[in-house]
Order: structure tokens, then sequence, then C-alpha cells
């Protein structure tokens, strides 16, 4: 399947691995996943790497879908993060990843980033 980084529609696997900037332009991190709603069809989650060397003591953070935008110029995802408020942003070990269907982790997450659970 051939596909442009133009294309309104992209495949999971082609978000996978996707830079993720703040509004200043600096890389914060990488796309690992995305977590999309099963039974709604809604993206609910970005699942993001965030620090670390060569995998080494990576954080990953999920990002609600709703705190990205996709810059064409960048060819990767913006968000209106400063670097400190990412380091203190809800992260978890990749060995010993969340709930995801746990709604209480869900609405901690959602409030940190001042947006509406992708459910409600």
């Amino acid at each position: 399947m051939q596909t442009t980084t133009h294309a309104r529609l992209i495949s999971a696997d082609k978000v996978e691995g996707t830079t993720v900037y703040n509004q200043t332009g600096d890389k914060v991190g990488t796309v690992a996943n995305v977590m999309i709603d099963k039974l709604s069809g809604k993206v609910a989650y970005a699942d993001m790497t965030f620090g670390g060397f060569l995998g080494m003591g990576d954080k990953h953070h999920a990002l609600p879908w709703s705190v990205l935008t996709y810059s064409t110029d960048k060819d990767g995802y913006v968000v209106s993060l400063d670097k400190e408020k990412l380091e203190n942003a809800p992260s978890y070990d990749p060995k010993e990843a969340p709930d995801w269907d746990d709604q209480t982790w869900g609405k901690e997450v959602h409030g940190y980033y001042g947006v509406a659970p992708y459910w409600a």
C-alpha cells in the first residue's frame, strides 16, 4: 500500500515511530504505539517514549490523542508541553504497562493534560 506523508488517513504502523515535538520545535519523544478503543474506533492514546538512551531508561507516557496535532511541516506530531510538564507527567515502565481500561487511571491522565476523556 502506497501512502504519502500528506494523506489524511494513515495506518497505525506508520504512526509508530513518528517524532513528537513541542511547540518550539524540540523533539520530546516518539510514538511507540497507538491505543484504539475497539468498540468506538476512536484513537484513545499515543504511547510516547521519552528520555533514555538507545532504549535504556525510556519512560513511557500515555498522551491523550486529543493533545496531539499533526504537522505536515515537521512530518510529526506537536504537543503543547514544555519539558518540565512532560517530565512530571504520568509515566510508566514499558515492562509494567498500565491497565488501559482502568477509567480511574484514564481520568488522571486526561486530567493532567486538561482534556476530556476520550470515552466522554
